[in-house]
């Protein structure tokens, strides 16, 4: 990813002391790694500051006998005094139970916000978009706001059956329901996952159009964030098609569960990029767009959140081929919805011949971020806490720990003039922590070798991941593996075995190509000892 390890280690640096949660110091290759299996807290809040459902307390015994069920700890509560960095910590989720108006202040506001951020989850249920109007990080995070909604009455729910989320999989492709159907203030966030939409044709009062989502989920910021719109009536809470729907989506959120990749495996590159969202970071004063500008990129004011109108991002056609095309003029993060874990990722990348300000003099540069954990733009306010499979001119498939997302790598020491100690990727040498901190050597592990093909043709890399083990290839070549991937957050360190993707662009002109991701439950026999 970057040409110069120092320029690394003076933004972790920063960015470690800047950070409420702690960075890990030990250099010690086994790590205190949290795999203890504990009971899931949740805290269900129903407080109310505006309309108030009269269907609380029948979702409280549902969900209470749903804890029962399924050995969860539930506290209910409407105390706002909850929300403070002691008591929330105590809880794996918070759920919004018909909540509506301005329920917390302003401190509690930026305590959820730091819970979801240390990978505490939500969910939502009908009300939820009721609630907070003031507040942005929350109406990004539930993802709409509720505007208005026409007389209680049933309707056609049509399924999202591209999506495996298990909160929807025991519903048919069509089914009716009786709820208090909301409209929203605006088209649903584009960077949610929708799994179930209300059929407008099918009732009065419906002003979303052919696009009127129910139910959805994301990871938006550090956290797993699940909402559904249905909820309003006594009978939703002892309709079992609902129960279950409510269930499956607490599990996932508790990350009980995962939305599997299909077995067949799954075309990453689609025309619209429907898998990805896009993240931008600053823009330098050379880029010509309407935006703040600033030479120092790594602490400009980022673009935000599917931002994109220089379209850095693209899919062309070429020889009937779906091509990414990154154009490399700002730096961003182009970032896959789900989470994935226990995969191989397939590509092929090759250079174009634009490069861009600030890095003109430098290697053209990109990378494939992995296990991509936390909020947005946490490392140069671009990208997220992740394992690097780097894609530079020359050093395809280097390993780069991003941020607070690390692990062990067999390597080689080599000791350059200047004192400093570089590691070179020998499945048979030392297994050493790599991490850009205090106390450790060096946050990146150098290829075995170099076996990229010329400039200007395509390249296929490939990343295995299983557990929280990965492997790197260069054209069928091995020449990165990391061990023990973990994650420092909230403090505590945890296992670092699936997350998001993210595709960077960084200052130069490449292309990627027939981007495919299967799943595994093994290492290929051929690569175990190379």
């Amino acid at each position: 990813m970057f040409d110069k390890i120092n320029k690394y280690v003076v933004a972790l640096l920063t960015i470690c002391s800047v950070l409420v949660y702690s960075c890990k110091t030990t250099n010690k290759t086994n790590s205190s790694v949290s795999n203890v299996t504990e009971t899931k807290s949740i805290l269900v809040f129903s407080k109310t500051a505006g309309f108030r459902h009269t269907s609380i307390p029948k979702g409280i015994v549902a969900l209470q006998k749903m804890a029962d069920e399924q050995g969860w700890k539930m506290q209910f509560s409407e105390d706002a005094n909850l929300f403070s960095p002691e008591t929330l910590s105590k809880f794996q989720l918070v759920l919004f139970l018909n909540t509506t108006g301005d329920i917390l202040n302003s401190e509690q506001e930026k305590v959820f916000e730091k819970y979801i951020n240390n990978g505490g989850s939500f969910v939502g249920v009908h009300a939820a978009t009721d609630t907070e109007y003031e507040w942005p990080f929350y109406a990004e995070m539930i993802g709409a706001q509720f505007l208005s909604h026409p007389k209680q009455q049933k309707v056609v729910v049509n399924k999202n059956s591209n999506n495996p989320h298990p909160a929807t999989t025991h519903y048919p492709a069509t089914f009716e329901k009786f709820d208090e159907w909301y409209n929203f203030k605006k088209p649903v966030g584009a960077h949610v996952n929708v799994l179930l939409s209300a059929d407008e044709n099918s009732y009065k009062g419906g002003t979303m159009g052919t696009s009127h989502p129910i139910s959805w989920y994301h990871t938006y910021e550090g956290g797993r964030i699940f909402y559904t719109a249905m909820g309003h009536t006594d009978e939703s809470y002892v309709d079992p098609n609902f129960l279950k729907h409510l269930q499956e989506g607490i599990r996932w959120a508790l990350g009980e569960t995962n939305v599997g990749i299909a077995q067949g495996g799954e075309n990453m590159l689609e025309p619209t990029l429907a898998k990805w969202d896009v993240w931008m970071g600053a823009v330098h004063p050379s880029v010509d767009i309407n935006f703040e500008k600033s030479a120092n990129v790594n602490t400009g004011k980022p673009m935000g959140l599917n931002n994109d109108p220089k379209k850095v991002f693209s899919v062309i056609q070429e020889n009937g081929e779906n091509i990414l095309k990154v154009s490399g003029e700002i730096y961003g993060g182009l970032t896959t919805k789900n989470e994935y874990g226990d995969y191989h990722l397939k590509t092929q990348f090759k250079w174009g011949d634009k490069k861009w300000e600030p890095r003109l003099k430098d290697k053209k540069d990109s990378g494939i971020l992995y296990h991509a954990k936390g909020p947005h733009g946490t490392f140069w306010k671009v990208w997220m806490h992740s394992l690097e499979y780097q894609v530079q001119d020359g050093d395809c498939g280097d390993f780069i720990a991003l941020g607070e997302v690390y692990g062990d790598v067999p390597a080689d020491e080599k000791v350059n003039t200047n004192g400093k100690s570089n590691f070179i990727y020998n499945p048979k040498g030392k297994n050493t922590p790599i991490k850009y901190a205090p106390n450790y050597k060096s946050g990146r592990t150098t290829k075995s070798d170099n076996y990229e093909n010329p400039a200007g043709e395509w390249n296929t890399l490939e990343i295995y991941c299983l557990d929280n083990q990965s492997i790197h290839l260069v054209n069928g070549h091995v020449v990165n593996r990391v061990n023990n991937a973990r994650y420092d957050v909230g403090g505590k360190t945890i296992p670092a075995d699936k997350g998001k993707i993210q595709i960077q662009s960084e200052a130069a002109e490449v292309y990627y190509k027939n981007m495919r991701i299967e799943p595994i439950t093994k290492f290929p026999s051929k690569l175990k000892n190379l």
